[in-house]
């Protein structure tokens, strides 16, 4: 299996697993779910790093398809080279990066809250973009 295609494999298992920290932290914030909040959502304060969770989590939702498309592609057509390796590695590399600062809050720290963020996510988006090339 080519390299871009394990890292496509890698960044579907990871937009897959961010759900878990937003039920885990739905469920230590409300308890189980039960029958009378399906009909009626919860409207309860969830803490932070649970909103924040929710986020990255949709973040590597609407990020993946650009994603999975170009590497798609690129497979079918045969085009795979060390800078297409090198931009899907990034790609996976930078949404690690992406989660794991936006859950654990670490740019909440600096002045420019956005800042770490949005650098991993703006490297991300780069390297989609060199592999689109």
């Amino acid at each position: 299996m080519k390299s871009e295609l394990v890292y496509l494999l890698l960044t579907a298992t990871l937009t897959g697993l961010l759900w878990i920290p937003v039920v885990v932290g739905y469920v230590s914030s409300r308890g189980p779910l039960t029958p009378a909040a399906y009909k009626i959502a919860p409207t309860t304060a969830l803490p932070d790093w649970v909103n924040r969770a929710n986020r990255a989590h949709l973040n590597a939702v609407e990020n993946f398809a650009p994603f999975a498309a170009v590497v798609l592609i690129a497979h079918v057509t045969g085009v795979s080279n060390a800078t297409t390796e090198a931009c899907a590695a990034v790609y996976f590399y930078a949404r690690v990066a992406h989660a794991a600062v936006h859950i654990s809050g670490f740019g909440k720290f600096r002045q420019d809250r956005e800042h770490l963020r949005s650098e991993s996510d703006l490297n991300g988006d780069h390297r989609l973009t060199a592999l689109r090339l």
